[in-house]
């Protein structure tokens, strides 16, 4: 019995793990996004944001933090706004950290990003630019068909990815992300 358990907390745990390997993947095989990993300090991944509004709206996910390719914490991102909106999406998100001073800064704690930090967000059909101003991607990429560019802004880049879901939204918002060492 006791051998059974520890089987199944390995099975949970491996699975858990195999969400961030699959979504570094994606970035990783995204012509844009994968020049990135070479040249960034680090960077916090977020294999799946949920997100639903209509008028006021919200947002959160989990994640992992990476300095020079290691894990080491974990990050919550929330994320709250106001306008037009209705729907409901889910999304992957990627920010890169351009040197230590950033990720420094992301890693002090409470985080903050202002509605004007823009995300390049990857789709198979199309590039668009999707920020917390409001535009949103609704298509999902495929692996090997994600294609976009980004650049950083204030030491940071983020990228998304949208997996599902439809969100029409003119609102204003902004992330707030915590930070927790490993």
């Amino acid at each position: 019995m006791v051998m059974l358990s520890g089987l199944l907390l390995l099975a949970a745990v491996t699975a858990h793990s195999d969400e961030y390997v699959d979504t570094i993947a994606v970035f990783k095989e995204s012509p844009g996004s994968a020049l990135f990993f070479d040249k960034a300090y680090g960077y916090a991944v977020f294999p799946t944001i949920g997100k639903a509004g209509l008028v006021v709206g919200g947002a959160h996910g989990t994640g992992r933090v990476f300095e020079k390719g290691q894990y080491v914490g974990d990050t919550s991102l929330t994320q709250l706004s106001v306008g037009f909106q209705a729907g409901g999406q889910a999304f992957s998100e990627i920010i890169f950290f351009e040197n230590k001073a950033a990720f420094d800064i992301f890693t002090a704690g409470n985080f903050e990003m202002a509605a004007t930090a823009q995300a390049t967000a990857i789709t198979a059909s199309a590039s668009a630019s999707a920020g917390s101003t409001g535009a949103s991607a609704t298509a999902s990429a495929k692996k090997d068909e994600a294609a976009t560019a980004g650049e950083y802004y204030k030491g940071m880049s983020v990228f998304t990815v949208a997996k599902g879901g439809l969100m029409y939204e003119a609102s204003i918002a902004g992330q707030k992300f915590t930070y927790k060492p490993r």
